[in-house]
C-alpha cells in the first residue's frame, strides 16, 4: 500500500494514495451560476447535475473508492416548487441513464436520506438503480433528502427499538447511513461557504475540509486535483501529536 499519490512527468494527478479513500462533495452554487448569465435556476441545476457525472467519473480515475454528494438536503423543501421539481426531475434522468448503461457503470449507486416526501415513482427507481448496481466496486453515496441530525437521531432510535441500553460510539456508527463505508478523508465545498450546512456531522469529524469559490458547474477535474494536493500538504493526527 502507497500513501503517496501518483504524478506523471508533467505533474499532473494519476492516481491518489492508499490513504485517501473517500471524497464528499456539497454542491453548491448553481443558482448563482445560472443568475450570473442570466439563465434560471433549474438551468444552473442541469448544468451542475452534468458536472456531478464527471467528477464522479474523474474520481474513479484517480482511485477514489466512495465518493459522497450532497443533492438535496432536508431543507431543500423550502425552496420554490418549480426548483425541487427540477432536481427532482434531472434525478430520475441520471437514474433512468444508468438504466440504459449500467453494465458500463463501476459504481454502487446507495441513496442515503430519509424517503419521507419523495414520490413512489422515483422511490422504485432509486431502489432499482441500487439493486442493479449493488455489485459494482466502487460507491457512490447520493445523499438525498438528507440531514445529518436526522440520520443521527434515527439511527439513536433504531438502536433503542433493538434494546440497546449503553450505546457506544461503534453502535451508532454501524446504523448511520453511510454504515458501509469509512468516514470521508476529505470533504470539498465549492461556491465559497465555508460550513457544512447539516452534512455528514458525525462522519466528518476528523475529514479535511477543503472549500473553494469556484461555483459546482464550473469544477473541473483540475480542481479536484487541487483539493487532492491541499490534502496530503496537511498533516492528520486525529487528535494525536
Amino acid at each position: 500500500m502507497s500513501n503517496s499519490p501518483v504524478y506523471d512527468g508533467n505533474g499532473k494527478l494519476i492516481k491518489v494514495g492508499d490513504d485517501l479513500r473517500h471524497i464528499a462533495f456539497i454542491m453548491d452554487g448553481n443558482g448563482r451560476w445560472a443568475k450570473a448569465r442570466g439563465r434560471s435556476r433549474a438551468y444552473g441545476h442541469t448544468e451542475g447535475a452534468k458536472v456531478f457525472e464527471k467528477i464522479v467519473d474523474y474520481c474513479g480515475k484517480i482511485g477514489i473508492k466512495y465518493v459522497t454528494v450532497y443533492a438535496f438536503s432536508t431543507e431543500n423543501w423550502k425552496r420554490p416548487k418549480r426548483e425541487v421539481d427540477k432536481i427532482m426531475s434531472l434525478l430520475e434522468r441520471y437514474i433512468e441513464r444508468l438504466f440504459e448503461r449500467y453494465s458500463e457503470y463501476d459504481v454502487r449507486v446507495k441513496f442515503i436520506g430519509t424517503k419521507d416526501g419523495l414520490s413512489e415513482k422515483l422511490i422504485e427507481k432509486m431502489e432499482r438503480a441500487e439493486k442493479v448496481t449493488e455489485k459494482n466496486p466502487r460507491i457512490l453515496n447520493i445523499a438525498l433528502n438528507y440531514g445529518s441530525r436526522e440520520e443521527i437521531v434515527s439511527a439513536f432510535n433504531r438502536l433503542i427499538q433493538k434494546g440497546y441500553v449503553n450505546i457506544t460510539e461503534e453502535d451508532i456508527q454501524k446504523e448511520l447511513y453511510t454504515a458501509s463505508c469509512p468516514d470521508p478523508d476529505l470533504i470539498v465545498r465549492t461556491a465559497g461557504e465555508e460550513r457544512l450546512s447539516n452534512f455528514l456531522l458525525w462522519q466528518a469529524a476528523y475529514s479535511e475540509l477543503y472549500f473553494t469559490d469556484t461555483l459546482w458547474p464550473d469544477l473541473a477535474a483540475e480542481d479536484v486535483e487541487r483539493a487532492v494536493s491541499e490534502y496530503y500538504r496537511r498533516t492528520r493526527r486525529y487528535g494525536g501529536l
